[in-house]
């Protein structure tokens, strides 16, 4: 969840126009990436939101993004000031999407997008997300549990490896601590680590650099009290992290395991958290 900076990508697009390459910057998320760069970069720190957005916009010769990030709405998109670009794009969108001129998406997510797009220059809606995980962070970092710094603006990471260093990676530690979580707060996190590796040819597992159980925090979802609740609940956990064992996969598709497939918890771990939780705040949580 780090943002790249504009001085990097000036950097890129000197070099990208001396060796005649094309520049592609993924928008998804340009409205955290900008509020980070006003913070960060003293160069830009009086520019607004939509300055910063402009002036990155202006070393892409292609754009693309997710509406569902900074647009907060269903859909994306795909920007270009190359015409040889947007005609070699142009063929394939009613391939994949829909006709040119709504792109499989419908008159109320297109005009819901222009919103989103003028609503994501603002300071306050382009910080919100960001300032609600440093706080996220800086509040786990207080109670000790092992996470990912510094904060970014995509989601507090919590480093699964140092969380539960019992588990072993071919047990999916990750993807253990995602399901502990869960079990002992309701809030769903993302497993990023082996569960979300493809297995080699002769089908051993790949592990993973990293695993990290991401928790992404939507802006205009959550209210700080909200946050707070998941910092108690993963305090708890950390104290009773020995409880925490491995998965195993009971069902797993050749492609898209991540998505798709189906694990449970060796040895009935899961039933001895959920033992030690009501133990401590009782039978109805």
């Amino acid at each position: 969840g780090q943002p790249f900076s504009l001085a990097n990508l000036k950097e890129i697009r000197r070099l990208a126009d001396e060796h005649g390459l094309t520049v592609v910057v993924d928008a998804s998320l340009i409205s955290e990436n900008a509020y980070l760069i006003k913070q960060r970069e003293a160069e830009y720190h009086d520019w607004s939101i939509k300055a910063i957005i402009q002036e990155i916009m202006g070393q892409a010769d292609i754009m693309y993004l997710s509406g569902r990030k900074s647009c907060a709405v269903r859909g994306g998109m795909i920007a270009t000031n190359n015409e040889q670009h947007f005609k070699a794009i142009m063929p394939w969108l009613p391939v994949y999407e829909g006709f040119l001129t709504y792109g499989g998406m419908s008159t109320k997510e297109i005009e819901a997008m222009a919103v989103g797009i003028r609503e994501m220059c603002d300071d306050n809606v382009a910080g919100a997300s960001v300032e609600f995980i440093r706080h996220f962070v800086e509040r786990l970092i207080e109670k000790g549990v092992p996470v990912v710094t510094p904060p970014g603006g995509l989601a507090c990471h919590v480093d699964a490896m140092r969380f539960a260093p019992h588990v072993p990676q071919h047990e999916y530690t990750a993807g253990a601590v995602a399901a502990a979580i869960y079990l002992a707060s309701g809030v769903r996190s993302m497993e990023r680590g082996t569960v979300s590796m493809d297995r080699d040819e002769a089908g051993n597992e790949s592990l993973s650099d990293m695993e990290l159980a991401r928790l992404a925090v939507p802006r205009r979802v959550y209210t700080l009290s909200q946050i707070e609740y998941a910092v108690d609940r993963l305090a708890w956990l950390y104290a009773h992290r020995d409880l925490i064992r491995g998965l195993r996969f009971v069902d797993e598709p050749p492609v898209l395991r991540f998505f798709f497939g189906r694990m449970e918890a060796l040895d009935g771990w899961g039933e001895n958290l959920v033992r030690a939780f009501q133990a401590d705040f009782g039978p109805d949580l």
